[in-house]
């Protein structure tokens, strides 16, 4: 079980994250200044840390600092401020991610996964779980609702790429290298022909949360649409 420690002075905003994260499986502590952070920090052990900037008594950015001192447990610095300024000294710091609020709930758990698995190469993960989406690369299945949707192999491929990357827009060009190799030398387009089938199949299945979307003139992205605090 990953341990995950949540700062943050917002007492709606960590209330949401503590019980999202305690639903996905993670043992989660909650401090509600800097300096309860430093004190959880000092007495346990932790996988990351969610640390938001503008706290009381000692704020997000000396709390990275005293952190970084003894300890490289990966920080995402969630914060309202979103100026260039504060996100490269987040980064200067110390941090290894930032994220502005309003924020999506999966997109910060799927920047904690990432950060884990690179902190962790060893750990891989065959399987996904989104709303009432499940896919398995173990067995290439998808299911919508515990019911199963007949997908090809690259469709599978496809959907998990976008849906391992909730709101990160994929050019065709980054779709074909990643999920038919860098060595494919077809036309892009054939990733048109793959999503417009693999919509056509997802037709009949509930997608309120979540679709596969178009950026007009960019290429494609896995959209959330439920969660935003």
């Amino acid at each position: 079980m990953k341990t995950i420690l949540i700062s943050d002075d917002n007492d709606n905003i960590r209330e949401i994250l503590v019980n999202y994260f305690r639903n996905e499986g993670y043992r989660v502590d909650e401090a509600r200044d800097g300096q309860e952070t430093l004190y959880y920090f000092d007495n346990n052990g932790y996988d990351i840390i969610l640390l938001d900037v503008m706290m009381p008594l000692i704020d997000g950015f000396e709390v990275c600092k005293t952190i970084r001192r003894t300890s490289n447990v990966p920080i995402i610095m969630i914060t309202a401020r979103g100026e260039d300024y504060d996100r490269i000294m987040g980064l200067e710091i110390g941090a290894d991610d930032y994220i502005v609020k309003p924020f999506l709930l999966e997109e910060v758990h799927a920047r904690v996964k990432a950060i884990l698995r690179r902190m962790n190469p060893q750990d891989t993960h065959n399987s996904l779980k989104y709303s009432n989406l499940f896919i398995s690369l173990d067995d290439y299945t998808v299911r919508i609702d515990s019911k199963p949707v007949s997908l090809t192999k690259k469709e599978i491929e496809i959907l998990w790429t976008l849906a391992n990357h909730p709101n990160q827009v994929f050019t065709r060009d980054l779709l074909l290298d990643s999920v038919w190799g860098i060595d494919y030398f077809g036309d892009s387009r054939t990733v048109d022909a793959h999503i417009k089938r693999l919509r056509a199949k997802l037709t009949d299945f509930n997608t309120k949360n979540w679709n596969v979307a178009t950026v007009w003139g960019v290429g494609y992205k896995f959209e959330v649409n439920q969660h935003e605090v």
